[in-house]
């Protein structure tokens, strides 16, 4: 791709979160199982370093064509600033809005729900099922997906004339990567840097307020059988900058026994609540009065959305589990 079309993101010096055994920003393979990809919604958005994130100081006017390298591994080539926009996820859906192109959506999920305004869009069927004849209809010049059970789309859907991005970012860089990733793939490289810049201005603050020591957690994300996660996760690192630490040692999204839960014994029970995750009486559960998170009444439910879709909301995520962890820092 020509350089003139490309633009990069300024290295920025502020500290990694704060995590019990080192200081520095986790860099894991992404490790998410099939099902429950589909169980937390996860949310899109893919980032590679050939389509950068460029800083509000160094971004230019946007040029097409255009080319990315999405999170399948596929070099993607948009010919012109798209027009018809269709989101087959809820995260990709939301840094559309955020980057100033809501008017230019022409599909989404059921899934989708933030801004209010996309309730009024067409759905295009739901996250684990695309609806191509709806897609079809809606005629986009882009569609952006996740990876996961939507990979096996992604030709049907370049069958139908648009361009295919996948973008599912597994990390807090992944995902201002993925911010850039969709910046360019619009046509809107100059919003995507200023929202990298304000998502990391803010998440740099609730970091630098949770300095201390790092709180032992547990985070549940699906109930009978219980799940939660490990390292390598997108929500594992919210725990980290939140200044947490999660109790659970293994990698990616976990099966987890009561047993298993009572030897670790967190300080803080933490519990994804929406669509996907109901948790219920979970004081009242047999042997959790073993858990010392239970006993010392630190059991906090979090808004799923803000926590398992990859977007510009993960920002209040972050705030709302720190809030948890830290009340003598950020009030109970």
């Amino acid at each position: 791709m020509d350089p003139s079309h490309r633009t990069t993101r300024t290295a920025r010096t502020f500290p990694a979160p704060p995590t019990a055994a080192r200081r520095h920003r986790p860099r894991v393979a992404p490790l998410v199982a099939l099902a429950l990809a589909v169980l937390l919604g996860l949310a899109v958005l893919t980032g590679c370093a050939t389509a950068g994130e460029p800083t509000a100081e160094s971004a230019t006017e946007a040029s097409f064509p255009v080319t990315v390298t999405d999170d399948a591994g596929r070099s993607v080539t948009i010919a012109a600033r798209p027009e018809r926009i269709v989101s087959l996820a809820p995260g990709n859906t939301e840094i559309v809005a955020a980057l100033g192109a809501l008017d230019r959506l022409v599909g989404v999920t059921t899934y989708c729900d933030y801004p209010a305004e996309v309730a009024d869009l067409p759905k295009m069927g739901d996250f684990i099922g695309p609806n191509l004849e709806a897609i079809a209809a809606a005629d986009p010049d882009l569609v952006l997906v996740t990876t996961g059970v939507q990979a096996e789309v992604i030709t049907q859907l370049e069958n139908l004339g648009a361009s295919v991005v996948a973008i599912d970012p597994q990390t807090i860089e992944g995902l201002y990567s993925s911010i850039g990733t969709i910046g360019d793939a619009i046509g809107e490289p100059a919003a995507s840097a200023e929202l990298v810049e304000s998502m990391e201005i803010q998440i740099h603050d609730i970091a630098e307020q949770v300095e201390g020591g790092p709180v032992r957690c547990f985070l549940e994300i699906a109930q009978d059988p219980l799940f939660t996660v490990g390292s390598g996760t997108l929500l594992n690192e919210l725990i980290e900058y939140a200044g947490g630490e999660n109790v659970v040692v293994e990698a990616g999204y976990v099966a987890y026994s009561v047993e298993q839960l009572i030897q670790a014994n967190p300080d803080v029970y933490l519990a994804t609540k929406g669509s996907m995750s109901v948790p219920a009486d979970i004081t009242g559960r047999p042997g959790y009065d073993a858990i010392s998170a239970v006993t010392e009444g630190r059991v906090f439910l979090l808004d799923d959305n803000l926590v398992s879709r990859p977007g510009p909301r993960v920002v209040e995520g972050i705030r709302q589990i720190a809030e948890a962890l830290h009340p003598d820092v950020f009030g109970e």
